[in-house]
């Protein structure tokens, strides 16, 4: 099982491809998407069977939302994604619902430490170096 996400450009939708592995599947003959991108709805996001018998879809959501969901095994059996980015306690089943998270990866922090001294030094020509003023010391007697 995995969740695979892309984002679009303007960050503003996320594109999940929900996949349900072959030992996971039980050879089921029909694997269902259902959560509260559709309403629960347990038949109107039917997932493509692959040749070894896994089951995916791809479904486009807001981006920065949290979503729950489960898969529907034939109609009877319900499953989690093992790969879910979390699970939440379900309100009506005595059981966890997965949760995909489309939140826009944060990008890594730079360290802001100053360079190496080394590495700051320029080196500079005689035609680059600007002239040394000096200022002329008179000794009193």
């Amino acid at each position: 099982m995995s969740l695979k996400k892309s984002f679009s450009a303007d960050g503003k939708k996320c594109t999940v491809v929900f996949n349900v592995n072959v030992n996971a599947a039980e050879n089921a003959e029909k694997v269902y998407l259902v959560g509260e991108f559709n309403s629960w709805d347990e038949t109107s996001i039917p997932m493509k069977k692959g040749p070894d018998g896994s089951f995916s879809v791809k479904k486009q959501l807001d981006a920065n939302k949290e979503y729950q969901f489960r898969y529907l095994l034939d109609g009877k059996k319900w499953i989690n994604d093992w790969k879910a980015d979390k699970y939440i306690r379900s309100e009506l089943a005595n059981d966890d619902n997965s949760v995909v998270d489309t939140s826009l990866p944060k990008a890594d922090k730079v360290s802001k430490k100053p360079a190496p001294k080394s590495a700051a030094k320029k080196t500079t020509t005689k035609k680059d170096a600007a002239p040394k003023t000096t200022a002329k010391k008179t000794a009193k007697k």
